[in-house]
C-alpha cells in the first residue's frame, strides 16, 4: 500500500531529477533505484521499502531523503529503467551489427516488460490515469527503437521499411504472453521470428526509405 503523502506529479520528479546532489548522494540514489528495480521484479509491488534500502546497502531514512513515498519510487524506478533500456540501444550498436544489436535490444525489452508487468497496480496508482508518463517513456523507447533500425537499414541487414511504432507494437505482445516457467524461452522464440522478419528481404528494401511515425 502506498505511503501517506500526495502522489508526486511528473513534473515534480522532473524537477527532483535535474537538481544536482553531491557524489555520494547519487551513488547512493543510482544504489536505491536499481536495488527497487530489482526488488518490483523479485518481489512484486508490494516489496516493501526497508527491504529495498537493504538491498541497495543504505537506511530508510536515506531512501527517503530521495524519494519521500513509495509513489516517488516507483516512479523514479521506472524512469530509470526505461533510461537503462534507451541507452542500451546506442551501447549495443558499438559493439554488434545492427540485426544482432537489435536482437540484445529486444532482450533488454524484455525484462523491462517484466519489471513494468511487476510493479502493476503500483505503477498506474503512482503516475495517475492523467500523466503524461507513458506518453514519454514510450517517445523515449521509440526513438532507441529507431536508432536500430536505421542503422540496420543503412547496413542492409533490417528492413528499411519497418516503421518503428509497427515494430514496438509487436514487441508489446511480450505483455500478454501468460506467466510461468517457459515464459523467457516462449519469449526468446517470439523475438526470433520477429527479427527473422525484419531481416527479410533487408538487402532489397535498404533504398526505400522508412516511413515517419508519429512517437
Amino acid at each position: 500500500m502506498a505511503s501517506a503523502g500526495p502522489a508526486p506529479g511528473v513534473a515534480e520528479s522532473s524537477v527532483e531529477q535535474a537538481r544536482p546532489l553531491r557524489a555520494d548522494a547519487q551513488r547512493n540514489r543510482d544504489k536505491l533505484l536499481a536495488a527497487a528495480t530489482h526488488a518490483f521484479a523479485a518481489d512484486g509491488e508490494d516489496v516493501a521499502l526497508e527491504a529495498v534500502a537493504a538491498r541497495a546497502g543504505v537506511g530508510i531514512g536515506t531512501l527517503y531523503r530521495h524519494f519521500p513515498n513509495r509513489d516517488a519510487l516507483v516512479i523514479a524506478a521506472y524512469r530509470h529503467e526505461v533510461a537503462r533500456l534507451c541507452a542500451a540501444a546506442s551501447e549495443l550498436l558499438s559493439e554488434q551489427p545492427p540485426d544482432a544489436a537489435l536482437r540484445a535490444w529486444a532482450e533488454r525489452f524484455t525484462d523491462y516488460i517484466a519489471t513494468k508487468r511487476a510493479m502493476g497496480s503500483a505503477l498506474r496508482s503512482a503516475a495517475g490515469s492523467d500523466s503524461p508518463l507513458f506518453a514519454e517513456t514510450r517517445a523515449l523507447i521509440l526513438g532507441a527503437l529507431r536508432l536500430l533500425l536505421d542503422a540496420g537499414a543503412r547496413a542492409g541487414t533490417l528492413r528499411a521499411d519497418a516503421a518503428p511504432a509497427d515494430v514496438l507494437r509487436v514487441l508489446n505482445g511480450i505483455w500478454f504472453l501468460p506467466d510461468g516457467p517457459e515464459w523467457r524461452e516462449t519469449v526468446g522464440r517470439m523475438l526470433d521470428l520477429v527479427i527473422d522478419g525484419l531481416r527479410y528481404g533487408a538487402s532489397g528494401s535498404a533504398r526505400r526509405e522508412r516511413p515517419q511515425s508519429a512517437p
